[in-house]
């Protein structure tokens, strides 16, 4: 009789402890096994890889803005600029903040760029992507006298001696502004490992344009569009796929209706840490998602003369790992590439 009490108090103890358990599993996870919804308690911080007033820091400044004077998110957040190595120092600060969810970055094609050319050890595997958010694209200017009316009369000249016509960009070699231009006159015909492209990123490339330095300009489009209402500058091209809306964009001819089927766009988007939490990139992608369909961040897009582009993080992911295949391949053809 004792063994048999004893067995049936064992037995209702190890009940309790499976209910107990259970209950501390039911905290951490909904109805049907996911995990709870994750909201932030304390300041956030979004990382501009760059110095003031460029793509990341003005994408970064805006979206901050955006999700607090819209209430979509009510904890603070706060912008801090960690410029150099193109990029490489921010990343590596947000590398080194574990499986934060309250440090973000934002970033574009030099995540994948920087990395491939050896001069990061941080990729974009080594964080989590979030959501992209806008488009920019990239233009090709010369100077207003120049001798060529459009890309073609320019990529024609340069499959003569492409050596002999230099342009110019603010990113450095096997980054950005180098690999934009590079993918279009690839396309063109063009001996692209003989092309003469210099870094200038203090200068801006409008210097060297019209001092005679450089030829020709590699640029995202919004950086030019004062220079060209001077008339000091000509924009021979514009990397989208259709004419861009505004009353200078909108002037602009793509290169696809140049008969040079290629386009560019300069995709901006948001990371976490790599070790992010699955809740808290739920949370930020459907903030972000909710920021991109609200006018006033159509309106930021007007000024800034970007487009829609949202993509979530599973979608981004996928992009991403395409995107870089098509730029190891043209480093490779360079002999830029670190691997």
């Amino acid at each position: 009789m004792k063994k048999l009490l004893a067995g049936s108090i064992f037995a209702f103890m190890l009940l309790v402890l499976a209910a107990c358990g259970g209950d501390d599993q039911a905290a951490d996870e909904g109805n049907n096994g996911e995990p709870q919804d994750w909201e932030p308690e304390e300041s956030i911080e979004i990382v501009s890889p760059s110095g003031a007033g460029g793509g990341w820091d003005t994408t970064a400044r805006m979206t901050a803005q955006t999700l607090t004077e819209e209430g979509i998110i009510d904890e603070d957040i706060g912008v801090v600029n960690k410029p150099g190595a193109g990029g490489a120092i921010g990343w590596a600060h947000i590398a080194s903040q574990g499986d934060s969810p309250y440090d973000l970055f934002v970033s574009s094609s030099p995540l994948l760029l920087v990395p491939l050319n050896g001069q990061s050890e941080y990729n974009y595997e080594d964080f989590t992507p979030i959501a992209n958010v806008i488009a920019d694209y990239a233009s090709f200017a010369v100077r207003d006298d120049a001798e060529w009316d459009d890309l073609n009369e320019l990529f024609e000249d340069m499959k003569e001696d492409p050596s002999e016509i230099t342009v110019v960009g603010t990113s450095a070699p096997g980054s950005m502004d180098h690999i934009q231009f590079i993918r279009f006159a690839r396309e063109a015909g063009v001996d692209v490992s003989q092309i003469s492209y210099v870094s200038d990123p203090d200068a801006g490339g409008v210097t060297q344009l019209l001092n005679g330095s450089a030829d020709v300009f590699s640029t995202g489009v919004g950086q030019i569009v004062e220079q060209i209402r001077s008339e000091d500058i000509r924009a021979l091209a514009v990397t989208s796929e259709e004419r861009l809306e505004g009353e200078i964009l909108s002037e602009i001819p793509t290169a696809k209706e140049q008969g040079i089927d290629e386009t560019f766009v300069n995709w901006r988007g948001f990371f976490g840490p790599g070790d992010m939490d699955e809740a808290a990139v739920e949370y930020y992608e459907e903030k972000l998602k909710e920021m991109s369909e609200t006018e006033a961040f159509a309106d930021v897009r007007d000024n800034y003369g970007w487009d829609e582009m949202f993509m979530g993080s599973e979608e981004y992911q996928e992009f991403l790992e395409q995107e870089n295949e098509v730029f190891k391949e043209i480093l490779d053809e360079l002999e830029l590439s670190a691997e």
